[in-house]
């Protein structure tokens, strides 16, 4: 006798949001320590319920099913950065409108053109693009711009001796907006061998959802950080493709000036994230590619 099972939409609905909801949580988590801690707290679960489950332990289980309302809400400390993240992105974005059209192609080729020309001349840099959350609180820490784009100011801000070469620029809207800016420095074990510049551009990603480019004083080579991870680059891997790949996920195109509606923003959102994913993705198979070679 077989028992019909009927889906509705609401049924539909329900399932792609937990989708979603699961799925946010797992990227936003990957390749982090604290995606460590989530798999640990599962597997700690999942193995107290099987064990008490399997020898029908009552008492046990009453003491388990207590333990686990506290574990939950030791979740909340252990995992209270990624939390802030989450909600400092949510609360930052502009759900109606925009009033600046971010992806100005003299912006996207000057970027470029300084940050390559540094890195060929081994200049230290610390460059970070504004996005959804705002960058003020860490503006506050350097001296005020509100200047213009341009190759020459660049340079001259990130030429030692002078006094603005130390720290980080923000960039917001196209415009230099502060330097010699204090980031956050990541205290992640992989990056020990990394330079100040490479902990704080890693630490800003894994508070904001800025994208960082950093140019290695000592080597010249050029990585960039975002959502907590540092990506390396090096002049096999094309710098100037790799260069523009990431300053359209970090300056959305925009179609003009002036309001954008929410699904155009929505619409910007999924394109940065699908060209991280390839940016990603396209590394690992080089790195496989040459590994094999």
């Amino acid at each position: 006798m077989f028992i019909g099972i009927q889906i509705g939409f609401n049924d539909i609905m329900q399932i792609c949001i937990l989708y979603l909801v699961i799925y946010s949580v797992i990227r936003l988590v990957k390749g982090t320590r604290s995606a460590q801690v989530l798999v640990g707290f599962f597997v700690t679960v999942a193995s107290l319920l099987t064990f008490t489950y399997l020898f029908n332990f009552e008492v046990l289980a009453r003491i388990v099913y207590f333990l686990l309302v506290y574990l939950a809400l030791s979740m909340v400390v252990v995992f209270q950065q990624d939390i802030r993240r989450m909600l400092a992105l949510v609360g930052g974005q502009r759900l109606f409108s925009r009033q600046y059209t971010l992806n100005n192609a003299p912006v996207t080729e000057i970027l470029t053109k300084s940050i390559i020309n540094m890195s060929r001349k081994r200049i230290g840099v610390l460059v970070a693009i504004e996005r959804g959350i705002a960058l003020r609180g860490y503006e506050e820490s350097g001296i005020a711009v509100n200047a213009d784009l341009s190759h020459e100011l660049l340079v001259s801000i990130f030429t030692p001796p002078l006094p603005l070469h130390d720290g980080g620029i923000v960039i917001r809207d196209g415009r230099i907006s502060a330097a010699h800016c204090l980031f956050p420095v990541s205290n992640k074990s992989e990056l020990i061998s990394s330079g100040m510049r490479h902990r704080a551009a890693v630490g800003l990603s894994e508070e904001t959802d800025a994208v960082i480019f950093v140019v290695s004083e000592e080597t010249g080579s050029i990585s960039i950080a975002y959502n907590g991870k540092l990506h390396r680059y090096t002049e096999k891997d094309n710098v100037n493709r790799v260069m523009l790949r990431w300053l359209r996920v970090a300056m959305p195109r925009q179609s003009r000036v002036g309001n954008v509606s929410l699904f155009d923003q929505i619409s910007n959102w999924v394109s940065s994230q699908i060209e991280a994913y390839t940016e990603t993705t396209g590394k690992k198979e080089q790195a496989y590619a040459d590994k094999g070679n």
